[in-house]
C-alpha cells in the first residue's frame, strides 16, 4: 500500500494488522477467483480478530476515526429513551435491544434516563460478536447502579424467542456490505475487486451483472435517473436491508423499531449529481473515498436509501410509523426541555448549546441524519415523529 499524502500514516503495528488481512483477503480471491465489492467489505469490517469492527483499536471518539451523536451528548439518548418510554409504557413485558452498541455510552444513557423517568423493563439486550466491544461495553455499564447494569443480557446472536420491545440501532444500516454498480449508456455492470501485483494493492474491478436481483434493481435505477453519461453512474445497493428486518420480525413479538443513520429517501438518493455514489471511508476523522486503504484500519459505510428499507419493512410486515429529520425527532422527544439549567454555569450552558447545534443544526446531523419508526402489533402517534413526519417523502 504506497502512502495517501491525504491521510495520516498508520503505525508499525496498525500496519502489520492491515497486512495480516490483507493477506487473509487475497487467498478468499484465489481460492474463489473472483471477489465481489460486497464481500469484500464484509471480510475488511468483519473478519474475526482483523477486520475494522473485530480488531480491537479505537473506532469512536478523539482517538478513533469518527464520532457518533452517543458520544457527542447523552441528551440524543436521552431523546430515544423518551420516545422508547411511550412504546415501552404499552408492554406486558418491556425490553430493548440495541445493535450497534459501540463503547455502549447510548445503552448506559438510556438506561438512566429510564431509571428517571420510572419505566421498568426487563432487560436491556445488546447483541454483539465483537468480543473487544463486548468488554468497553461491560466497563461503561459497569458505572450504572447496580440494578441497573444487571438489566443487562450480551447476545451473540439474536434472540431465539419471541420479544416485546423497542429495537434501537443508530447507524448500523450504513456499514452494512453493500454492492456497488456502475450503470453506462451501453451497459450495466457490477464492481469486484481484484489485486494489482505492481502496485501491492487492491483496486476495483467493473464486470456485468449475472445476478437477476441485480439486474432488475439496475433497471429500476436507469428509469429513476434517465439515461446516464458518458463519465457513467456509479451507487451502492444494500441488499443485506430485507433479511435484516425479516430476522427483526421473527424475534419481536411487539414494539417497535428505531433506525437512525445518515440517507435520503430514494428519489433524493438517485440524483444526477451523485453520480459518483454515496461509499464513504473514515480514518482519523478524515473522510475519503478509498476503501482498499490499510484494510481493517478504516471505516467502509454506504449512505442509506430509506425508500428501500420502507419497502423491506414492508415484506417484513412491519409497519412504517414514522420517519423524519434527526433534528424534528430529537425536538419531539424533548431535546428543548432538556437544554440545560439556566441557573448552571455559563461554561456548562454554552458546552450544551454547542452539544445541540451539532445534532440538529442542518449543515451537521440535524438533516443528513434521518430516523425511521417500524412498528409491529402497536398503533400510536410517536412523539418524535409529531413535528415533523416525512413519510409522503419516502
Amino acid at each position: 500500500m504506497k502512502p495517501n499524502k491525504s491521510l495520516p500514516e498508520p503505525n508499525d503495528d496498525a500496519k502489520q494488522r492491515s497486512q495480516l488481512l490483507t493477506e487473509k483477503i487475497r487467498r478468499h480471491l484465489n481460492r474463489h477467483h473472483q471477489l465481489s465489492f460486497a464481500d469484500y467489505m464484509r471480510l475488511a469490517l468483519y473478519t474475526p480478530n482483523l477486520g475494522y469492527y473485530t480488531n480491537g483499536l479505537p473506532k469512536i471518539g478523539l482517538e478513533g476515526d469518527f464520532i457518533t451523536a452517543p458520544e457527542i451528548s447523552p441528551i440524543f439518548s436521552r431523546c430515544l429513551a423518551r420516545q422508547a418510554q411511550q412504546v415501552l409504557s404499552q408492554l406486558s413485558h418491556p425490553n430493548i435491544i440495541e445493535f450497534g452498541a459501540g463503547r455502549g455510552i447510548m445503552a448506559r444513557d438510556i438506561l438512566l434516563e429510564l431509571a428517571e423517568l420510572e419505566q421498568p423493563i426487563e432487560h436491556y439486550f445488546i447483541i454483539e460478536l465483537s468480543a473487544d466491544l463486548k468488554q468497553r461495553q461491560q466497563e461503561t455499564l459497569q458505572t450504572l447502579p447496580e440494578e441497573l447494569f444487571n438489566k443487562v443480557v450480551w447476545l451473540d446472536s439474536l434472540p431465539s424467542t419471541p420479544i416485546q420491545g423497542v429495537v434501537v440501532a443508530n447507524e448500523v444500516l450504513d456499514a452494512m456490505p453493500v454492492e456497488r454498480l456502475k450503470l453506462e449508456p451501453a451497459q450495466v455492470s457490477k464492481a469486484f475487486v481484484q489485486w494489482n501485483a505492481d502496485k501491492a494493492e487492491f483496486e476495483w474491478q467493473y464486470q456485468p451483472i449475472t445476478e437477476p436481483t441485480l439486474q432488475k434493481i439496475a433497471n429500476q435505477l436507469l428509469k429513476q435517473i434517465g439515461e446516464p453519461s458518458e463519465r457513467g453512474y456509479h451507487t451502492e445497493i444494500n441488499l443485506n436491508i430485507s433479511p435484516w428486518l425479516h430476522s427483526i420480525d421473527d424475534f419481536l413479538e411487539a414494539g417497535l423499531v428505531l433506525l437512525i443513520d445518515y440517507g435520503y429517501p430514494r428519489k433524493e438518493f438517485y440524483q444526477a449529481a451523485r453520480h459518483m455514489g454515496t461509499l464513504r471511508c473514515h480514518y482519523q476523522h478524515r473522510a475519503h473515498s478509498n476503501p482498499f486503504f490499510y484494510p481493517g484500519l478504516q471505516d467502509i459505510t454506504a449512505h442509506v436509501d430509506f425508500t428501500a428499507v420502507a419497502e423491506a419493512a414492508y415484506d417484513s410486515k412491519l409497519k412504517v410509523a414514522g420517519y423524519t429529520t434527526q433534528a424534528h425527532f430529537l425536538m419531539g422527544s424533548g431535546l428543548l426541555e432538556m437544554a440545560g439549567d439556566m441557573n448552571a454555569p455559563i461554561t456548562e450552558q454554552l458546552k450544551i448549546a454547542q452539544q445541540i447545534k451539532t445534532l440538529t443544526l442542518p449543515d451537521e446531523m440535524g438533516e443528513n441524519f434521518k430516523v425511521m419508526a417500524l412498528s409491529k402489533q402497536m398503533d400510536l402517534g410517536l412523539i418524535g415523529f409529531k413535528m415533523r413526519d416525512l413519510r409522503h417523502q419516502l
